[in-house]
Order: C-alpha cells, then structure tokens, then sequence
C-alpha cells in the first residue's frame, strides 16, 4: 500500500479516491483511548471513598452534614463520591448551594476543591474557617437535595435528580446500594450520560497535544530548527499562523498544521486553513519569494468524515498528509529531511 505522500502528484491527482481511502484507513479516532492525566482516581480508591460514606451514613439511611464533614476530612474523596450520587459538575454544586445557603460558592473555588482532593483522594486533609463553612454549606445542599428526591415536573422535561438511585430520594440510594443496580437502568444512565465525558473533559487538554507534542519530538530528536506558534498568534506574513514553521517565519520553508478532532465542521474549518497555506505559498512564488511547503497533521474520527474535504487536503498539501499511524515517515517523505543536523 502506497501513502499519498510518497505519490507523485499526477499519481495522487490520477487516483485521489484511492489515496483519501488510504488516510482514511490509518485514521485513528482518539475517542477510544483516554490519557488518564493527573488526578485519575482508579476504582478501587473510589471504592474505598464510597465505603466510607456509605458506613457514614449507616449505609444511606440517615444524611448528617456533620457527620460526613468529618469523613471527607478523612477520606477527601468521599466528598467527590457525595457529587457523583448527585451528578453534578463541581460548578452545578456550587451554583445550586449558593441559591439555597445563600452562602456565596464560586465556580473557581469548586473546581480548586473538586482538583485539590483528585491529586491527594485518601490524604486526610484540613480545612481553613472559611473554607470549611463552605463546604459544609455544600453538604447541607446535598443532604438536603438528596432527601428530598426528584420533585414533578411539566411535561417535555426532566429534573437532574429523577435517576434509578435519587429520583425516590434517600430510600432509593439505600435500596440500590444495599442490592446493586440493574444492568439496564445503569446502561441507561450511562447513555444519557456520555461514559468518562467528566473525565474527558477534564483531559481534553492533554488530548489535543497528543498530535503537537509528538511532532515537536521528531523535529527536536532529529536536531531541525522550528517555531511553534501560540494559539491567536500573529506572525507577519501569515494571516492565520500555522502550527510550527520550518526554520522560522523569516524564511519559511516548512509549515506544519496539526489538529485532532472528531468532529466533521471542525475538520472542514482546518481544511480551509491548509488550503488557505497552500495559496500563500503559491503568492510568494509568485512574487519571487522562496515558497514552503504546506504538512497536515491530523487525528480523530472528524477527518473520516467527507470524502471531498480529505480529496482538497490531499490536493493542499500535494499528498502530504500525516496521522498518528504514519508519523514515523514525516521527515523522510517531505523536505523536513534537508534541516536534520542530527
């Protein structure tokens, strides 16, 4: 099998079909696998944390602020537990404790707590004056919401507590925690709930430099100068920066756009880009300038969407389009090769 960038381009151009199925095969779609990042709690430490609350409260029969203050300073995670019976972000928390205490909870200091407690889950931890009054403000909110259960709504919609374990409040938490949860109702739940998207979301960064940070690694292992541009950056002589620039943007002689995404509109957008790049270089041949030559990097299931986007990307950058899967080629199949000094 042939990769477009080692066609020629009236080879690509003679059989472009062919070569967009070929990207399309080695796409890897980053939505399978997750970096873990810092702060993952493995299970068996959310186990132990849930355990905790679950003896707190005499296995969920009675809900005493106080009593559970006590065990999240034991066991801080118990208190990330607390959240997750209620499903809510650490903003919601915060957001729905403030209208019902009164006592102002910023989204900022939710995220600190809910981040700070990730890092250290089963270090016992102390609280200042201040910020204890906060939290057991958060714990009153919670005992208070999860007493009370799922309240009715109007038809056409849905209350956040009406779930197989809070919707009858309290009995139902006992009950499920006491005979475990019904296969389906807990698929289900998870359907509504998208699987690992707080964990996703909470990597996402780490996601979107997986492509940048292995390509910053070949350029750097193989001794090859590069500028890698800031996000909004402005580099005279481009009106959208690329993502590195080969040696420098005084005398660019490579450009290299990478992107992840799984999503088609966003894929599309960084095809215009490129195309975009592609003119640029053509203008500065045409004024007598040296021209660079235009790489795309890319991941995630958005590229293997439109067949035409990926023909026009193909086309940008004259076959010289790379995934995850064939990174390794990237300096041996473009001019990057002439810059190595190691």
């Amino acid at each position: 099998m042939k990769y477009p960038f080692e066609a020629p381009l009236e080879e690509l151009q003679a059989d472009l079909d062919t070569y967009v199925e070929v990207v399309f095969s080695c796409l890897e779609s980053e939505f399978m696998v997750i970096p873990k990042g810092r702060g993952f709690i493995e299970y068996p430490v959310f186990a132990r944390a849930y355990e905790a609350l679950k003896q707190a409260t005499n296995g969920f029969i009675s809900l005493h602020p106080d009593v559970i203050l006590e065990t999240v300073k034991e066991v801080p995670l118990a208190l990330i537990v607390l959240r997750t019976i209620m499903g809510f972000t650490p903003p919601e928390w915060a957001y729905i404790t403030t209208q019902r205490t009164g006592i102002e909870i910023s989204q900022g200091f939710s995220r600190a707590l809910d981040r700070r407690i990730r890092m250290s889950p089963l270090t016992p931890i102390k609280f200042s004056p201040l910020i204890q009054q906060r939290v057991i403000s958060m714990l009153e909110t919670a005992c208070q919401l999860l007493w009370e259960g799922a309240p009715q709504v109007e038809g056409g919609k849905i209350h956040r507590l009406d779930k197989a374990d809070t919707g009858g409040g309290l009995a139902g938490i006992r009950n499920l925690a006491g005979m475990g949860v019904p296969y389906a109702m807990l698929l289900y739940e998870r359907f509504l709930g998208r699987p690992f998207a707080g964990h996703r979301d909470s990597v996402s960064e780490l996601i979107g430099n997986v492509l940048e940070n292995a390509i910053e690694e070949i350029l750097a292992g193989a001794g090859i100068s590069y500028r890698k541009t800031k996000r909004a950056e402005k580099i005279p002589g481009f009106d959208q920066a690329p993502d590195f620039i080969i040696p420098d943007e005084f005398n660019p002689q490579v450009v290299i756009e990478a992107k992840i995404t799984g999503d088609d509109g966003t894929a599309r957008d960084k095809v215009t880009r490129v195309q975009h790049l592609e003119e640029l270089s053509v203008e500065r041949q045409a004024n007598r300038k040296p021209s660079f030559e235009v790489i795309a990097c890319i991941a995630g299931r958005g590229f293997g969407v439109r067949k035409e986007d990926m023909k026009k990307l193909l086309m940008a950058t004259w076959g010289k389009v790379f995934t995850l899967k064939t990174l390794d080629r990237l300096l041996e199949c473009t001019r990057l090769q002439g810059f190595r000094s190691k």
